[in-house]
Order: structure tokens, then sequence, then C-alpha cells
């Protein structure tokens, strides 16, 4: 420390200039956790980010200030990181190669070279947070509680009581960052005219065996010590009547695609639907 001390200089001011061939998140991330540790320092950050190519670096180190600023670097690129390693040294600046010692090392550690494309780590960043988006999303409009928004939703599910709702819209919003409004269909009820206004390719109609939804229902009540309701909820010629009328609704909207998840997995049900989905993301709906 004292070398660095004598090298330098004391400082209270700096600039530290970050160069990536990201955003540059990570460099300012553990520049701002270095300088917790020194305070009372006048610090501005000089952000070069999406850096490609060696030109870029080149226009970097010709500032004139170059010589007095620190250098943090995050490339996934070895001959750029070179470069500037080179240029470091030719122009006495101070730099730091935040990404290459970690690189290496994992590279011994797994025996296989990085893939050394850049941006993979932003990519990542944001399906984590478009997966949390998804889940508030699909969590605050559960059971039809908010229809105003069905146009940002990605995905409608509609069926009657029991068909899997609201487990399947949380898997679809959890594994492949589907924002979904999961509206409940009561027998004779006319569906809310929201979902009559909105692209109707968003609309999944889930059906079911009315003897496998009775049973579904028959053991949700006994869970829940309801026994006495068993025949107007979970009563064969309800269960039926409500599975007739909503096959009704269902083929008077042709547009609307229904799948069947008598039996079948959540997986299973999302995987098919998200085969649809992609089969249809660049075809223009047509009313």
């Amino acid at each position: 420390m004292s070398e660095i001390t004598s090298a330098v200089g004391a400082r209270t001011t700096a600039n530290i200039v970050i160069v990536s061939d990201g955003i540059g998140d990570t460099a300012r991330e553990i520049a701002d956790c270095g300088m917790s540790q020194f305070e009372g320092k006048d610090v501005s950050f000089d952000r070069h980010i999406n850096v490609r190519s060696v030109n870029q670096i080149d226009s970097i180190f010709s500032a004139n200030n170059i010589q007095e600023c620190l250098v943090l670097y995050t490339l996934v690129e070895p001959s750029l990181r070179a470069h500037i390693a080179k240029l470091s040294i030719e122009k006495k600046v101070h730099c730091i190669d935040l990404l290459g010692p970690v690189l290496e090392i994992f590279a011994k550690y797994f025996g296989e070279r990085p893939s050394e494309r850049p941006g993979l780590h932003r990519r990542v960043n944001e399906e984590y947070f478009d997966r949390v988006a998804a889940m508030e999303f699909t969590l605050l409009n559960d059971d039809g509680k908010n229809l105003k928004i069905l146009d940002s939703a990605d995905l409608i599910l509609v069926g009657i009581s029991r068909t899997s709702k609201t487990p399947l819209s949380l898997y679809l919003a959890q594994q492949y960052s589907m924002k979904v409004v999961n509206v409940p269909l009561i027998l004779n009820t006319p569906p809310p005219s929201a979902i009559f206004k909105v692209d109707q390719r968003k609309i999944f109609a889930l059906t079911i065996d009315p003897y496998a939804l009775r049973e579904i229902r028959r053991n949700r009540l006994s869970r829940l010590g309801a026994n006495e309701c068993n025949e107007h909820y979970a009563g064969i010629n309800t269960v039926q009547d409500e599975s007739k009328w909503a096959e009704q609704l269902f083929n008077e909207n042709k547009k609307w695609t229904k799948f069947d998840v008598t039996n079948k997995a959540i997986e299973e049900t999302a995987a098919e639907i998200m085969r649809v989905v992609d089969r249809r993301k660049h075809n223009i709906f047509s009313k």
C-alpha cells in the first residue's frame, strides 16, 4: 500500500474510466464497493459501453487526461484485453482487468474455454427481471382481478372452476416469463366484455373431462372440510352442465385455442401452449 501511495501520491479526486463490452454495471458496482473504503474522495465516472473493437479502445486511450485516470475494464474478448494491457504499459495508465483473471480461472477449472460472447451477463439479468415482472403481473391479476390490463397480458386463460387456471398461469410466468391473466367462467354468466376487445390469439380456453373435474372438486371440498356442499359444487350434474355450457361458449368463439387439461401435468399443458405461441409469433392476426 505504501508503494502505491508513493507512486501515485495522495489524491482527493479521481476519474475512473469504465470500459465494457456490455453496459458496465459490473465494473461500476465493483468500483463503488472499493470506493466505499475511501471516504472523502471526489470521484467521477466515465463509462464506455459496447466496446467491441481496437479502434474504440484507441479512441478512449487518446484522451488527454488518460494518464491521470484509473481504467477498469470488463471485456470477454482476449485480444481486446491484451490491447488494453499493452496500452497501459505504453501510456503508463493504471488499468485493472476485472474479468480476464476470473475467466482464466474458470477455464482451467472447467477444462474448456469460455464462449467469449459479449453481453451474455446482461442477457441473463434481463431474463431474470423479465421473469420476476411476469410473476408479479400474473399474481396481481389472478382470477380476473383486473381486466383493465388485458392488453398488457401475453396470455389470457379462461375456464370453469378447477381447470388449473391459476397454477398454469404461475408456471407460464415462472418458466416462460409470460404475463398471464386468468378469467373464471361462471355457468350461464356472459364472460367479461373486456376479453372480446383484445387480440383473440391471446385467449386459451381450458377444458376437462367432467368426471375428472368432479373428483378434483370433491377432493378440494374434502380438504376444506366442506363436504355438505358436494352436490352443489361437485355433483356430476353440476359439473356436466358447466362443462357443456363452457364447451358451447368455446365453440362460439372459434379464434380461442382450446386445450384439454384432463390428467395432464401443468408442465405438459404449458409446453403445448408455448408451442402454439411460438408458431404464431410472426403471424398477423386478422379479426
